[in-house]
């Protein structure tokens, strides 16, 4: 049996951007409607097949005006896949050296600035869960990460400055974005409401979150439901530098983080500065 290449190439390509279009909607309100659309589309083929006219009739005309509904309905979802798609993240571009450099740059100077300034911030790392859930409710910004939008986004006088700003690889998502807080009763009231909102968010994702003190001056750091305080600016960096090359800084807390553990104790530690992880 003689295969047609092109045939091949072709389906290869539309799996290949159905799969991508996919991953870019999981975590947002489009795969319930995605699950209803495929349920009225199986029940369509079921009447036709059954030869249920009245049914097959409603269904289809259901299954219209969806097509109808949907562009107006999920602008949002169909907006970031577009963002996506234009931006070349549609296939995963792995970032290069100096791409990363630059944005740890920016990151890392804006915390060094709020801290230093005492500036209270949260800054949440998407990894690969989406966190749709929580920034589609809020201000959606997609802009360049620099320092300069990150110190402004938490300036006292800005009506964003009281949520998180959640970030991916390439860009700052959102900001004036609510969590979940944390509320295990082990938690120690030293915790104010961003260190239980970081520590919300990394347990139910694998979110990174950086957290900025405004009482003390200082950086912690949530991951997998757990918080490390005192991280020193060398640990910032060589954490972002790991987050944007790609490598996934804790996938099972017991083994990653103890092949990681350096990163999260400094050399010196006097009491009452925990820089390794604490329940």
């Amino acid at each position: 049996m003689w295969v047609d290449v092109r045939s091949l190439i072709d389906i290869a390509i539309v799996s290949f951007l159905i799969y991508r279009i996919l991953v870019v909607l999981v975590g947002t309100q489009a795969v319930q409607l995605i699950k209803g659309v495929v349920l009225l589309a199986v029940f369509s083929g079921l009447a036709s097949f059954f030869k249920l006219r009245l049914l097959s009739w409603f269904l289809g005309s259901s299954l219209l005006a969806l097509s109808f509904a949907v562009p107006i309905v999920f602008q949002p979802e169909l907006r970031k896949m577009l963002i996506e798609l234009g931006g070349g993240h549609l296939y995963n571009r792995k970032m290069s050296s100096d791409e990363a450099e630059v944005r740890v740059k920016q990151i890392a100077g804006a915390l060094s600035y709020l801290k230093a300034h005492k500036i209270g911030a949260l800054l949440v790392f998407q990894q690969e869960v989406t966190l749709g859930d929580y920034y589609n409710t809020a201000i959606h910004l997609n802009a360049n990460i620099t320092q300069e939008l990150i110190i402004s986004i938490f300036w006292k006088d800005n009506p964003l400055h009281d949520g998180a700003v959640i970030l991916d690889k390439f860009s700052l998502i959102a900001g004036g974005c609510y969590l979940p807080l944390a509320d295990a009763p082990e938690i120690s009231r030293w915790y104010g409401t961003r260190h239980r909102a970081a520590l919300g968010i990394s347990e139910v994702s694998d979110a990174l979150v950086f957290i900025v003190s405004e009482e003390r001056g200082d950086i912690s750091l949530a991951v997998k439901g757990r918080l490390s305080k005192n991280i020193k600016d060398f640990q910032v960096e060589r954490l972002l530098m790991h987050y944007f090359v790609g490598e996934q800084v804790v996938t099972g807390w017991r083994g990653k983080l103890k092949a990681f553990k350096d990163l999260f104790w400094a050399k010196t530690n006097t009491e009452g500065e925990a820089g390794g992880l604490v329940k």
